[in-house]
């Protein structure tokens, strides 16, 4: 899969005196939601992701705070992209390594998916994974 598959959605939000609402549909998205998830209260010096995924998709949302995503395709080409708006959301494809890194204080890190948990469809070594 080719980083260019990679790509920010702008997620619908609507804003008044009372506050803001974003709504994330199936519609939206090149998948199917199967899964969500949220990661937080990450330490500031500590990384998550660290991984591909053989066939899941995902999208990933801050929604509190900022966070960076570095991106590599097999091909070994390179993206890094910082979220912090909850209004947009990145699209990782299956066969790009992401990590996740520069956590804000209070970061959210809602996480959509295409599937349900499968310890299969990872890959959780870099080597093997510019192999692949």
């Amino acid at each position: 899969m080719s980083i260019s598959k990679v790509k920010l959605i702008d997620i619908p939000d609507f804003n008044d005196y009372r506050g803001g609402m974003a709504i994330v549909e199936n519609k939206l998205l090149p998948f199917d939601i199967q899964r969500v998830f949220y990661i937080y209260n990450v330490p500031k010096h500590c990384m998550r992701g660290g991984h591909a995924h053989i066939e899941h998709l995902t999208l990933l949302i801050a929604l509190n705070g900022s966070f960076t995503i570095d991106l590599i395709d097999t091909e070994q080409e390179k993206l890094t992209i910082k979220l912090e708006r909850p209004n947009k959301g990145l699209f990782v494809p299956n066969m790009v390594w992401h990590e996740v890194r520069d956590f804000s204080y209070a970061a959210i890190c809602l996480v959509l998916a295409s599937d349900v948990h499968k310890e299969e469809d990872y890959i959780r070594d870099f080597g093997t994974f510019l192999k692949a």
